[in-house]
């Protein structure tokens, strides 16, 4: 693995320093720290007293020292202020790109922590692909996310000045995904104020917690507790059931997969019955259920009417899924 200019130039400072104090102890005769002094101000070219005459041999090895070490000694410095420079610049350039890329951003989700369910949310996405953007305030935490190469933001989720450079105003959802509920609370009531159209879906840890969250403005709260436990419990109790669900949500799935598809006004179905779309003859899918409003309408017959604005719950593939998601937001397609 190469060394870095900076480590090369420390490795060669500290090993001319050495060399001066063990000359001029051997040469001369004088302590350590006599030693350190004149190595120092010799490098240096400060110039002081010498502390002891030098002798013949003394001044031809202080003439040496000056030839090799002034030059390392300015090598030094030119390494450590160009790295200080360069570091400066990259991460100026990198936030400012970041910021750009940020600004870009249209009906995106504002991931607010990067914990283990965060980190859950943002692979989902990422596999979909949706635009995304995450929030949080460890900067341990914001290395992972840059190197996986997501947008992100350091700050705190709760404040206005943090969620608005997030682009909230543009944002179709939010994740507040913080380790406590008392900090999501706060996350949902800012983002809540900011964007009273968004979608928030925030991490709940118990009953009370949620009903917090709930009067807070969160569109739904989602609790990993609850959520463990039913999955252990169909485990159990209907493994095969548990199988297909897997299948069918697994964001890498090729084979089969469950997706929420809104119908424009202008889409091939809308107004059409669900016989007569052919979605389930021609394009093979099968069609979970139709939501209207908040009516939720299960394993809908072939005489149902599909109207704009309606959300279909469709099973199938994922490229057909896919392409039907384009055609039902053209027109005419």
């Amino acid at each position: 693995m190469p060394r870095s200019p900076l480590l090369t130039a420390g490795l060669a400072l500290g090993t001319v320093i050495a060399v001066g104090v063990t000359g001029y102890m051997l040469i001369t005769g004088m302590g350590f720290t006599d030693a350190m002094y004149m190595t120092i101000t010799t490098l240096s070219t400060v110039g002081f007293r010498e502390v002891i005459p030098l002798g013949r041999a003394g001044q031809w090895f202080t003439i040496a020292l000056i030839f090799c070490g002034i030059g390392i000694v300015f090598y030094s410095a030119t390494a450590l202020a160009r790295d200080l420079i360069e570091g400066e610049l990259s991460r100026g350039f990198g936030r400012r790109r970041m910021e750009r890329r940020i600004k870009q951003m249209n009906d995106h989700v504002i991931v607010c922590g990067f914990g283990r369910m965060g980190r859950a949310v943002c692979k989902e996405l990422a596999a979909k692909p949706a635009p995304f953007v995450v929030i949080d305030r460890d900067a341990e935490m914001l290395r992972h996310a840059d190197a996986e190469g997501y947008a992100w933001l350091a700050g705190d989720a709760s404040e206005d000045a943090v969620l608005g450079a997030a682009g909230i105003e543009r944002a179709l959802g939010l994740v507040a995904a913080l380790p406590s509920d008392a900090d999501n609370v706060y996350v949902v009531l800012t983002a809540r104020e900011l964007n009273p159209s968004l979608v928030i879906v925030a991490r709940g840890e118990d009953d009370r917690g949620q009903r917090k969250l709930l009067h807070a403005g969160a569109t739904r709260v989602v609790s990993p507790y609850a959520i463990g436990g039913h999955r252990m419990a169909h485990a159990l109790l209907r493994p095969a059931v548990l199988d297909v669900l897997d299948l069918a949500t697994h964001s890498r799935s090729l084979e089969l997969q469950i997706e929420e598809l809104a119908v424009e006004a202008g889409a091939f179905c809308a107004g059409a019955t669900l016989a007569e779309s052919g979605l389930r003859e021609r394009h093979g899918v099968i069609v979970i259920a139709v939501k209207r409003g908040e009516e939720m309408r299960f394993n809908p017959g072939a005489e149902t009417r599909v109207e704009p604005g309606d959300r279909l719950v469709l099973m199938g593939s994922r490229d057909t899924l896919t392409e039907l998601e384009q055609r039902l937001r053209s027109t005419g397609a």
